[in-house]
């Protein structure tokens, strides 16, 4: 049967599956997101099914231990000696087949230089091992053209490295693999399948959704009638332990002698080409490709199977960082119910401490403990001596005992911008009446007057009994010429007291007041630093959050 024939009724998919782009992206953004390593092989298989959803093109990948022959049965496939099949070198680079009018090979090497040249004997320089049997590091890209109706059709051959001889080429055909509409896995029959090949067979293709795979023994002929049975009835045990995802009635193993194949497709003897088995596998790979291609559901395969594996692991990682946000407000929950407690606590302390203070400030009680002997100090001018007598350690005392529970806060609350209490104490007035020796009656006073500097407010403080005027904090000048009168005028408007124990009484009040505003403010600002959040907030958890959130774009994405 012709190659035309065989694939006349076949049409190449034209429409790419774009939800399977979407998953890609969403697959891509995950590798990001969940930090999956960068020499893992889900990362590798996540950025090669990028690549895959959008080829328009059927994929056939041939892939074998080195030496089995798969080179040979696609160059049968193709109906002439297109890629190298030499015993050593052979392949060290996978070779797309591509359909061509003419015979030609395109590399493109890593530096994106492209070469092209007519035939394929490029391939011995650029797609074989070299003596070390290791790939070119140099070649990006290995294509093949040629003339063939099935290529014609939208079909195009993977020729991949040999596995088992390096990790290097074992990771290019097991990438490759994933990118794959159907997979020939050649066998060779004197060797049937190494554990080695069973391994590679589960973890390279059944594990991750490569359920459309065919069996192609070879070499068979070179075994005797009785060992050809044994080895197809051994084969045929693990091809029916395998669920390959083919069409129903067709099985998964063929027998194909691939070099007599070749020799028969060459010189056109199609007896023998049927006798080879080519014939029988050919006309399945009809029937497969057109199904499946019609179908589309090889390719979802492989995206579902990828994405369990990225859902599981955004899965964890989502449990685990929901555990971390539990933890982190527990902490916080925590921190939050001990910084209640200080809060109690220090709140308890520093207010003791300030009534205590308030109450020793509270006017009519500071009157009658200290008017009458600043009075005295005042008429006696040893201010110095009251102060530190008792009423400065007594300020100290309060404002040490504040300060402590303030300190205690800044700490607790690692705060450092309290500014401490500290309570001044207004120096002594400047005495600027000149008193005349002896006692005096007040009504006489203004008679010995001869300048008065009125200052204003508290400092406005003399020793011994004085008569003064103040208006606004202007000067006057009073002398002896002043009428009696106006004298009197004076005094009786002036609003500064006459006597010692007023001028005490003056300065008391006024220290007071001063005092309660210096504590009201302090209190407030201990509050500020005292203060806690109804809800805490951790930009731990905001952070956190976020991710939660993409996680969960990525396995609605999925």
């Amino acid at each position: 049967m012709s190659d035309c024939l065989l694939f006349s009724n076949f049409n190449p998919m034209k429409n790419i599956d774009e939800n399977l782009i979407n998953i890609s992206k969403t697959l891509n953004h995950a590798i990001e997101v969940l930090a999956i390593d960068e020499n893992s092989s889900l990362k590798r298989d996540i950025l090669s099914l990028g690549n895959y959803c959008e080829n328009k093109n059927f994929r056939l990948a041939v892939f074998a231990p080195f030496n089995y022959g798969k080179s040979t049965l696609l160059n049968a496939l193709l109906g002439e000696k297109t890629l190298p099949i030499d015993l050593i070198p052979t392949t060290g680079a996978a070779i797309y087949v591509k359909y061509g009018e003419k015979l030609k090979t395109k590399i493109i090497l890593n530096n994106n230089k492209i070469i092209e040249e007519e035939g394929t004997n490029i391939l011995k320089k650029y797609a074989t091992l070299n003596d070390n049997r290791c790939m070119n590091q140099d070649v990006k890209s290995v294509e093949v053209y040629c003339n063939h109706s099935l290529l014609k059709m939208g079909v195009e051959f993977l020729d991949l490295p040999g596995t088992n001889d390096r990790e290097e080429q074992n990771k290019l055909v097991k990438d490759q693999l994933l990118t794959s509409d159907l997979i020939i896995q050649v066998v060779d029959a004197r060797k049937l399948m190494t554990l080695e090949e069973r391994e590679n067979f589960r973890d390279w293709l059944l594990n991750r959704g490569i359920n459309s795979v065919i069996l192609v023994i070879n070499f068979l002929n070179l075994l005797d009638p009785q060992e050809q049975k044994d080895v197809y009835y051994r084969l045929r045990f693990v091809a029916e332990s395998f669920r390959s995802n083919l069409p129903s009635g067709f099985s998964n193993l063929y027998r194909v002698d691939a070099l007599p194949a070749l020799r028969a497709k060459l010189k056109g003897d199609n007896n023998e080409v049927h006798r080879s088995g080519l014939s029988m596998l050919e006309s399945a790979l009809q029937t497969i490709i057109i199904q499946q291609k019609q179908e589309q559901t090889f390719r979802r395969e492989r995206f579902e199977t990828i994405s369990v594996q990225v859902k599981e692991i955004a899965l964890n990682q989502r449990d685990n960082i929901v555990k971390q946000v539990e933890n982190i407000e527990q902490k916080i929950n925590k921190e939050k119910e001990i910084k209640q407690k200080a809060q109690q606590v220090i709140n308890q302390g520093f207010q003791r401490c300030l009534s205590d203070f308030y109450s020793w400030l509270y006017l009519p009680k500071l009157l009658n403990q200290y008017q009458n002997e600043l009075a005295i100090a005042l008429e006696q001018n040893t201010f110095q001596q009251w102060r530190e007598n008792g009423f400065q350690d007594k300020i100290i005392t309060y404002q040490n005992n504040i300060n402590e529970w303030g300190d205690k806060a800044c700490l607790f609350f690692d705060n450092n911008f309290l500014t401490p209490l500290n309570i001044s104490i207004p120096e002594p007035p400047e005495i600027s009446v000149s008193l005349l020796e002896g006692n005096k009656e007040k009504s006489n006073y203004f008679d010995d007057i001869t300048t008065v500097g009125i200052p204003t407010g508290i400092g406005l403080l003399v020793a011994g009994p004085i008569g003064a005027a103040v208006l606004g904090g202007a000067s006057y000048f009073l002398n002896k010429t002043t009428t009696q009168a106006e004298k009197e005028a004076m005094t009786q408007n002036s609003q500064t007291p006459s006597t010692s124990v007023e001028f005490a009484q003056n300065y008391l009040t006024h220290f007071s007041e001063q005092v309660l505003l210096s504590l009201r403010k302090y209190e407030q600002e201990l509050a500020k630093i005292m203060e806690v959040p109804h809800n805490l907030h951790s930009s731990e958890i905001a952070q956190l959050s976020y991710k939660i959130q993409i996680l969960n774009d990525i396995l609605t994405g999925l």
